[in-house]
């Protein structure tokens, strides 16, 4: 028996760091089609309190079970507001999942730096940006170049001191997770990627993608994230 609509789990989407909840466009219709509630957040990007603080705002508006969905910098986020009792699962997409006491910065410290890091400066505000070249040739190499331009173009700057931000409680540790590994990632190491899907026991999924998974293989994505929602919703 399928869950009925109100006890469909409703999907929450977290963007990354440099990028805004545009960047699941072609995830969302996919799962509108498929009848899947969806929210959204557009996160400041400025701390991990910032944003957390935006999803909880989001879970607060919702019913109902919750399927929560990181990317990149974003599963650093879920992972720490996601201790609402009404998120079921969690969903990484090339994404950080640290544990309590530990970085996004901690993570990325641990295994060798992808090229795209090598792309990041800091702004006459003293704030992080990506270069042109490393949207192009590092996180949306398999995007094409128009596409990567214009990611380049709507980033906003990720707060300075956000990837030293700690979590403090760690959602993955209890509940059921998934894990979508991007095989040519340029921005986040994919041996971490690995480890991490590892360690969280997740359901894994490994796309010959970039880092914008989401966006070069939205079907993919969106095919692991109804699988949760499927084994997540009320019955």
């Amino acid at each position: 028996m399928n869950a009925s609509p109100s006890n469909r789990a409703t999907v929450v989407l977290v963007h990354g760091a440099w990028a805004d909840a545009s960047s699941w466009r072609s995830v969302i219709s996919r799962l509108q089609k498929q009848g899947a509630s969806v929210v959204a957040v557009q996160n400041p990007t400025t701390s991990l309190s910032a944003d957390v603080q935006v999803v909880r705002h989001a879970l607060n508006g919702i019913d109902g079970p919750v399927v929560l969905v990181g990317h990149s910098w974003g599963g650093t986020v879920t992972t720490e507001a996601g201790n609402d009792p009404k998120v079921k699962a969690l969903v990484y997409v090339a994404a950080f999942a640290p544990d309590v006491g530990q970085s996004t910065g901690d993570q990325v410290a641990a295994y060798p730096s992808p090229p795209g890091l090598g792309k990041i400066s800091l702004d006459r505000g003293g704030s992080y940006m990506m270069s042109v070249d490393g949207w192009i040739n590092d996180v949306a190499q398999d995007l094409p170049e128009e596409e990567a331009r214009v990611l380049a173009a709507v980033q906003p700057p990720l707060g300075a001191g956000t990837f030293s931000d700690k979590v403090t409680e760690a959602a993955w540790s209890d509940r059921r997770n998934w894990y979508v590994v991007s095989t040519e990632d340029r921005a986040v190491s994919v041996e971490l990627q690995r480890a991490l899907a590892k360690k969280l026991k997740a359901r894994t999924t490994e796309l010959k993608a970039s880092h914008m998974s989401l966006l070069s293989q939205p079907d993919a994505v969106a095919s692991v994230i109804l699988e949760a929602v499927s084994e997540t919703s009320a019955r």
